[in-house]
């Protein structure tokens, strides 16, 4: 497969902490959905939490807070926590306008 440093990939650091990487997009994020489903359950030996770290990412669209949501839900579903971290400044704006932090875990903005 050819490398794309624009293309989004999910990495496996250490048991259940993943480094997010590369650019959310329409384009991208269906890909790292189904990828992460592997990864996820390849790099899970425990019940510890999920972290993923977003210190990677470049860009994201709106599709980049979908893919956070569906992970949140996903794990909620199979009673694990999943943390995120490094979540870059425009993902947060676009998280505090659409007003999930609830959904994934974040502090709330005062008004």
């Amino acid at each position: 497969m050819a490398s794309n440093s624009a293309a989004a990939q999910l990495e496996c650091q250490a048991d259940g902490m993943f480094l997010l990487s590369g650019e959310l997009s329409f384009s991208s994020v269906p890909g790292v959905l189904r990828e992460s489903q592997k990864s996820l359950a390849n790099c899970m030996n425990s019940d510890a939490a999920i972290t993923i770290d977003l210190q990677g990412v470049g860009r994201s669209d709106s599709a980049g807070i979908a893919l956070l949501v569906e992970w949140a839900r996903n794990a909620r579903g199979q009673n694990s926590e999943i943390i995120f971290l490094n979540i870059p400044p425009q993902m947060l704006a676009l998280t505090h306008l659409s007003g999930l932090e609830v959904v994934l875990g974040l502090p709330k903005t005062p008004s």
